[in-house]
């Protein structure tokens, strides 16, 4: 494991840097879009680009990955992003600043892509699990750190822009210089999100939803917050209260799956995180410590996708987890990119409540949808059930398992494919000796 590390610092590191502007950009956007007194919808429109680039990028640059290598694909998607968040502040229009956050998801997605693929290609069996969620720990401790350099300078000036682009730019410096052979990089067979809701309904309808509640709470969090009267530092720290709490409850959350259960951590997950934002729907800011509310929304919330992750896997074979999670990740993705929307919508028709009320909603549907299962199919029994991993998205296509689809066509059906094969035998056996 940390041999593996060893070998990969110059991606760490870099990685860590993207990171950081990332977590800046994303709240910066959102307080900046009030500055200028652009429309919540409109705001929230603006948002939804960068998901939405996500999903396009995830489709189209493992092709360029395949062509070009993982080098100069992560230089050229890294320049893409750096000069993108520049033109923010030198065009401040809702269709310009749409177009460059769908580029930023675009290029953001290849380097996920680069990274992920890369990492895939260094860790074994043994280790992958545990180098993963160091990477996860990566993305998220960035993303929580770039929550508080918005104190660094005035959001209304240029400043902050300028810092992101530099330290994208300067994420490039330990890749380009690394002396590690880059992987030779094999796209995959993509999967359909149909053929993983064969596989798993619950799984891919809670990654979809845990998109929503991601694109929701990280894209129009700063805005919320900033409509209560919030100031930079407080905005700040709202948004890193929310991000820990994701962080704070992932490993708890997934070990206790692997004890009781996934689909009862999920019910119980979705259920409690759905009354809670319920709850903080009804009382004003001053009513409860705000920060401490909203981590444990962003608890509950943040941790649903390694949930479905792990629930979906514990369906699939050994060989096919890695591969099936570009599915989940482009379900995911759709989901993100129109949550920011939606949140928008709710609040600009029922005031800053709208905000907790949608993620309330959307959250016990899962829980609804989670007990409707539990009547249509048996939970994995404890000596099947994997190991939880907290893992990041790895957009790599795959094919799934038949013998699974064999296994829901039998249980939607009542019957039995060995039976009906024996039987098949038997008639064939029957013609040819009439024969």
């Amino acid at each position: 494991m940390f041999k593996v590390v060893a070998n990969c610092w110059p991606l760490f590191l870099g990685l860590a840097i993207i990171m950081l502007g990332n977590g800046l950009q994303g709240s910066l956007l959102g307080i900046r879009a009030s500055i200028e007194d652009f429309d919540i919808l409109v705001t929230g429109l603006i948002m939804s680009g960068y998901y939405l680039g996500l999903v396009f990028g995830s489709l189209i640059v493992p092709k360029m990955v395949g062509a070009v290598g993982h080098i100069r694909s992560f230089g050229a998607l890294a320049s893409l992003a750096s000069t993108s968040i520049l033109i923010h502040f030198v065009f401040i229009d809702p269709w310009v600043w749409w177009v460059m956050r769908l580029v930023t998801g675009f290029a953001y997605a290849g380097l996920y892509i680069v990274a992920e693929s890369w990492l895939n290609d260094e860790a074994e069996n043994e280790t992958r699990g545990q180098l993963l969620s160091f990477y996860m720990l990566i993305q998220l401790g960035g993303l929580a750190g770039g929550q508080l350099m918005l104190n660094v300078a005035n959001p209304g000036s240029y400043h902050l822009f300028v810092l992101i682009s530099v330290m994208i730019s300067l994420s490039l410096i330990p890749i380009l210089v690394t002396v590690s052979k880059a992987p030779t990089f094999e796209e995959r067979e993509s999967v359909s999100i149909l053929q993983l809701f064969k596989v798993s309904p619950l799984g891919i309808i809670g990654v979809i939803v845990a998109g929503i509640c991601a694109g929701s709470l990280l894209g129009i969090g700063p805005i919320y917050a900033s409509s209560l009267g919030l100031n930079v530092k407080q905005i700040s720290l709202f948004m890193l209260s929310l991000i820990l709490g994701g962080v704070v409850l992932q490993y708890p959350m997934g070990k206790l799956s692997d004890v009781i259960g996934r689909r009862q951590v999920i019910i119980a997950v979705t259920v409690f995180g759905s009354l809670i934002c319920i709850f903080a729907s009804t009382l004003t800011p001053k009513d409860v410590n705000l920060y401490f509310l909203i981590a444990l929304i962003g608890g509950f919330t943040l941790t649903l996708y390694s949930l479905c992750i792990a629930y979906t896997n514990d369906y699939l074979s050994q060989g096919q987890m890695i591969a099936a999670s570009g599915g989940l990740v482009l379900a995911n993705g759709i989901g993100a990119s129109i949550g920011a929307p939606i949140t928008a919508f709710t609040m600009s028709f029922f005031g800053t409540t709208g905000f907790f009320q949608i993620n309330g909603i959307v959250l016990g549907s899962v829980g609804v949808f989670a007990l409707w299962r539990a009547t249509q199919r048996e939970a994995i029994s404890g000596d099947t059930v994997g190991d939880f991993t907290i893992i990041a998205p790895t957009p790599i296509g795959a094919t799934l398992n038949p013998e699974l689809e064999l296994k829901e066509i039998e249980a939607a059906n009542d019957i039995d494919i060995g039976d009906m094969e024996e039987s098949l035998r038997n008639l064939a056996k029957d013609l040819n000796d009439k024969t």
